[in-house]
């Protein structure tokens, strides 16, 4: 497959959802404020509460009252589980995929589909191809809010996978901090701390920095990373009526040793090969560096009691510098079994780089009708983004010239030195983008009866983007309006029913076998569902059936003469069922449990996408010793049914079903300190971590042990 990675390279496009997060103050009581005789004390406090997403509609619902289905995965569980970055803290949420292909980019699905949209504080900042490069740091988020389902909604553009919503830390009222070190498996170290104060002495100004350093090996050969993270926010009063808050965080992850694809399971015969956990096929001189910079400032003014206005922007730079190596059987004749020869390597280096511009002003207030008060919401935003990728020029190997600047490689597993670094010849930049989106959007909440409500909205987008891939010149404009609807109904006070709908509309950044772009995939989806109360409130489960078709995704088609990869427009319907339980069982014991299950109808009927498991359950089950409260502990881990793929070859190579468990076991040996042990697959499964593109077989079983300090 030649070139793989610059047909998968992210062209970040730039969506834009509305609502960041708000802020608000509260006053001392005159009386105290006077008996004092000190100015009146201001606080800065967060809007969002617990089990609460603006995420859903930018409207101020419940989880319970929103018409989808929504999994929100806190800060205590990513630090019960370990969890120190995005991509783990995912795998703890129902119904989410996360496939490593690669080990530096990573596509998350729901219900089948790539999920392309991602929010930071309700604000949309998407990747067309839903790549993640590298592994973002989670110590910088209180939160991730994942929704499921169509999001026209939210970001103006969606398809019938959900949106991931990460929020950030804010500054807290009072004086807090923590400082944690961990050493674990691979030699992995990590230091990280987080420090909030208020600034002035009424709490009026406050101001938070995260920081996080980790650095070690891997159970691959080669392969180790460093990821440094910095985050530092100041959120304020402004006069009565406003509040303002502005931020900025840094990220530079460093990898050495990375893998441009993975291992070829299939020989010749048909038969399946199995390989080292360790086994990767890389060489020792590539890297994958990313730099991931973001800037935000939020102004909130409170128009009246039940109104306010919202005015927000956000910046982000992306940059990545890769030297890369690339192993496949791109002539489909698989491994000889005898010598597991039949691989070709190819090498490639370049750097890429993504500026956007976000800005956004939203209004969201109550207001009577018929002798109920009902919400609605306004709003209009504006993006821009421009994206330059670049690559060195082609090192020059001897070589068969029909094999398109491949390498005959050596029986596998080989060494990482077989393959000299080439001398990189000059930079060239092979593809640009330029891209635009203006958005006008609403939502009301209508309240019928005390029983029935209804989520009513629309969204108008105008999408453009131009500029050259590989020598083809692009100019396209795009613009849809999406429709969403949603109705609520308390069957009882503990239980509520459901349904919503809403009009799927995605622009593709997949290319066909002349180089084009297909056109945007359209559809509808639909979900209906209950939602209940347990234990006094403090536990809520939800049961959805979902049903969604999307016309004309991007399914990778084959290859051209050359052995490039392309797409072509497929029909495909995704069907399916979730259960989701999250709270308390006792004062002691917390419980997260989903369960999906799911069909997928395409081209090939119920072959469509089979590298997606049909049935999936996750767990996090935690518990605390009443008669010993300092002690905790836990388990929790994902389980999937078997998948498979057909390679290029003709064969099918296959996973079996799975479950990867993982455990805790924290001990608070002073009220403000704690040394914690966690244990990463358990049972030392080993699996094919994903059949999406290719694979490599994840972690055996691993520990980290920590101690956490706060103050």
């Amino acid at each position: 497959m030649l070139n793989a990675f610059r047909r998968a390279t992210p062209r970040v496009s730039l969506l834009v959802a509305s609502l960041s997060l708000a802020v608000q103050a509260y006053a001392q009581s005159a009386d105290e404020a006077a008996k004092d005789n000190v100015l009146e004390k201001v606080l800065v406090v967060a809007q969002r509460a617990d089990r609460v997403s603006n995420g859903a509609t930018n409207l101020d619902l419940d989880v319970k009252d929103t018409p989808q289905s929504i999994s929100v995965v806190t800060q205590e569980q990513m630090e019960q589980f370990g969890v120190t970055n995005l991509n783990d803290a995912l795998r703890l949420t129902t119904g989410i995929q996360v496939d490593e292909w690669e080990t530096n980019r990573t596509t998350y699905t729901a219900r089948g589909f790539d999920i392309k949209n991602t929010q930071t504080d309700g604000v949309g900042l998407p990747n067309n191809w839903g790549v993640v490069n590298g592994a973002m740091d989670s110590f910088g988020y209180e939160k991730l809010e994942v929704i499921r389902g169509a999001n026209g909604l939210l970001t103006g553009v969606g398809n019938a996978a959900g949106t991931i919503n990460y929020v950030r830390k804010r500054p807290t009222n009072e004086q807090q901090g923590s400082i944690g070190v961990s050493y674990g498996s691979w030699d992995t170290k990590r230091v990280e701390a987080d420090y909030s104060t208020p600034f002035t002495n009424n709490g009026s100004w406050a101001g938070r920095v995260v920081v996080a350093h980790e650095d070690g090996d891997s159970y691959l050969r080669g392969k180790d990373d460093k990821r440094d993270f910095f985050y530092g926010v100041v959120d304020g009063q402004v006069g009565e009526n406003g509040t303002l808050a502005a931020g900025y965080s840094y990220q530079k992850a460093k990898t050495k040793g990375s893998m441009w694809g993975a291992l070829a399971f299939m020989y010749s015969d048909g038969t399946q090969a199995d390989w080292s956990r360790s086994a990767s096929t890389t060489q020792d001189w590539t890297h994958y560096d990313t730099t991931t910079q973001t800037g935000f400032a939020e102004y909130t003014h409170q128009l009246s009691p039940d109104s306010q206005l919202k005015l927000s922007y956000n910046y982000r730079r992306i940059e990545n510098d890769t030297t890369l190596f690339y192993a496949t059987d791109f002539l489909g004749a698989g491994l000889d079994p005898a010598t597991s020869t039949g691989l070709y390597g190819y090498p490639w280096g370049g750097n890429d780089e993504l500026d956007a511009n976000l800005g956004e002003a939203a209004i969201n207030g109550h207001f009577d009708l018929l002798g109920r008060e009902h919400e609605v919401m306004l709003g209009v935003s504006y993006a821009k983004s421009k994206a330059t990728n670049r690559e060195y020029a082609n090192a020059i190997y001897d070589h068969d010239p029909d094999l398109y600047g491949y390498i005959p490689m050596p029986g596998f597993p080989y060494a990482g030195n077989v393959v000299p670094e080439p001398a990189w010849g000059e930079l060239s930049v092979y593809s640009t983008m330029d891209q635009r989106m203006k958005r006008a959007y609403g939502a009301t909440r209508l309240v019928f009866t005390d029983r029935l409500k209804a989520v009513l909205g629309f969204n108008y987008t105008q999408y453009h983007r131009e500029g050259t891939n590989y020598g083809v010149v692009f100019d396209q404009t795009e613009n849809h309006t999406s429709p969403y609807a949603g109705l609520t109904f308390d069957i009882t006070n503990n239980l509520l029913g459901y349904v919503s709908y809403s009009d799927i509309y995605q622009p593709q950044d997949e290319t066909d076998a002349a180089d084009r772009y297909l056109n945007p995939t359209k559809g509808v989806n639909y979900e209906v569902g209950v939602k209940a109360d347990w234990l006094n409130k403090r536990l809520l489960t939800t049961l959805a059936w979902f049903t969604a078709k999307q016309e004309g995704l991007a399914t990778s088609a084959g290859y051209t003469a050359d052995a490039q990869l392309y797409y072509s427009g497929v029909d495909v319907e995704s069907k399916g069922f979730e259960f989701g339980a999250t709270g308390k069982i006792t004062d002691n014991i917390d419980l997260v449990f989903g369960y999906t299950a799911l069909k997928l109808d395409g081209e090939n009927g119920n072959d469509t996408y089979q590298w997606v498991p049909r049935r999936t359950a996750n767990l996090m089950l935690s518990a605390r010793l009443p008669s010993y409260y300092a002690l905790s502990a836990g388990i929790g881990g994902r389980w999937q049914s078997d998948i498979s793929n057909v390679e290029s070859n003709g064969f099918t190579v296959r996973q079996n079903s799975y479950a990867v468990l993982n455990s805790f076991v924290a001990w608070n040996v002073l009220p403000d300190v704690t040394l914690q042990l966690n244990v990463n697959n358990l049972t030392d499964e080993k699996y094919i971590n994903t059949l999406r593109y290719s694979g490599f077989y994840g972690a055996p079983r691993n520990y980290t042990a920590s101690l956490n300090w706060r103050f």
